[in-house]
């Protein structure tokens, strides 16, 4: 088992850095804004995964990463499987990734709250 968790964590490792790789080639920059591969999650028989994607741009370069992301998803698979040695590619699917954006907003709301809380009085010296 542990073997294969091994193993596992190696090919998620090595997609998360093709992917990468292929979408910079494919994807200009002004098209979609700044995209990241956060992770990719792969599925035990290493089949089918799914790769989260970091998005920072406008709202309406967040729709064109939707629309590319549903036209090139097959061409980016291809050219991920002609550049690693799997017995078989995954099957990739595609999802932006939220939780950064996420943590932003807690972050600023935290931000807000930060001027209502007093500050610790300081500790009395003997």
């Amino acid at each position: 088992m542990e073997n294969n968790n091994r193993r596992i964590a190696r090919v998620r490792e090595l997609l998360k850095q093709e992917v990468a790789e292929v979408m910079r080639q494919e994807m200009a920059l002004d098209e979609v804004g700044m995209l990241t591969v956060n992770d990719v999650g792969i599925a035990r028989d290493l089949r089918s995964g799914i790769v989260f994607l970091g998005f920072v741009g406008t709202p309406s370069q967040r729709k064109e990463v939707v629309k590319l992301l549903a036209e090139r998803g097959k061409l980016i698979q291809s050219r991920v499987g002609g550049n690693v040695r799997l017995k078989f590619t995954p099957e990739l699917r595609f999802q932006i990734d939220d939780s950064i954006e996420e943590g932003n907003r807690v972050l600023a709301i935290l931000d807000q709250l930060q001027p209502s809380i007093p500050p610790n009085p300081p500790a009395a010296t003997p």
